[in-house]
């Protein structure tokens, strides 16, 4: 499997696209906290086993994935969006200027961005980008974008609990599990929910019927 993730990298290297960055976000779901996107260039002869969609890696080997990205990438960068600015344009525009802030902030141009998904990024040049759907389980550069946009995001959860902890935002890292469910309902969204999602919505207006998660 791993292998068929540089694979598919080296082939549009082949093509004359050295500068490969691959594009991926973390927190677009979670009912609170930023959203992050990050861009790598990977070094051609970059190799890790165990390299995989963030989702699919357990927690300790992620961590460790990501200091050997971060110290073995040619070029690398991650950007966080607020969840005032998510309130403020929605999520997805949201997560659209955290991929094109990692992109400009990488320290070089790519010569091709493999973006995760089926959507192109606004206001980054068309021609130099290619959607791929399920992108993480299949491009290398991909993987190792979603490793760092992931573990940058937790790691700012697992900070923030230490001002929020009846949340368990250490735990839960935003994401609308049963606890938070009941934490929100019991105490109100706090500074760092997402106003604009439905079931923080629903906390700030008691009345409205509120849908634990089951």
């Amino acid at each position: 499997m791993t292998e068929a993730l540089f694979a598919f990298d080296k082939s549009w290297r082949e093509k004359g696209f050295f500068f490969l960055a691959g594009v991926d976000e973390a927190g677009r779901g979670p009912w609170a906290g930023p959203v992050a996107a990050s861009a790598v260039i990977l070094k051609p002869e970059s190799r890790w086993t165990e390299l995989n969609d963030s989702k699919k890696i357990p927690p300790a080997v992620r961590e460790q994935l990501f200091d050997e990205i971060r110290r073995e990438a040619l070029f690398f960068s991650v950007q966080l969006i607020s969840q005032d600015i998510i309130d403020k344009k929605n999520i997805l525009q949201a997560t659209f200027m955290a991929m094109t802030q990692a992109v400009k902030e990488l320290g070089r141009e790519p010569s091709l961005i493999l973006v995760d998904g089926n959507h192109r990024i606004p206001h980054l040049p068309a021609r130099i980008q290619e959607p791929v759907v399920g992108g993480d389980g299949k491009s290398a550069s991909i993987a190792a974008a979603s490793i760092l946009a992931k573990v940058t995001r937790d790691r700012w959860m697992i900070d923030i609990h230490k001002q929020f902890p009846q949340y368990n935002f250490a735990s839960n890292k935003g994401y609308g599990t049963p606890d938070h469910a009941l934490a929100l309902r019991r105490f109100g969204p706090s500074p760092i929910h997402r106003h604009s999602f439905a079931p923080v919505r629903a906390a700030l207006a008691p009345e409205l019927p509120f849908q634990p998660v089951a």
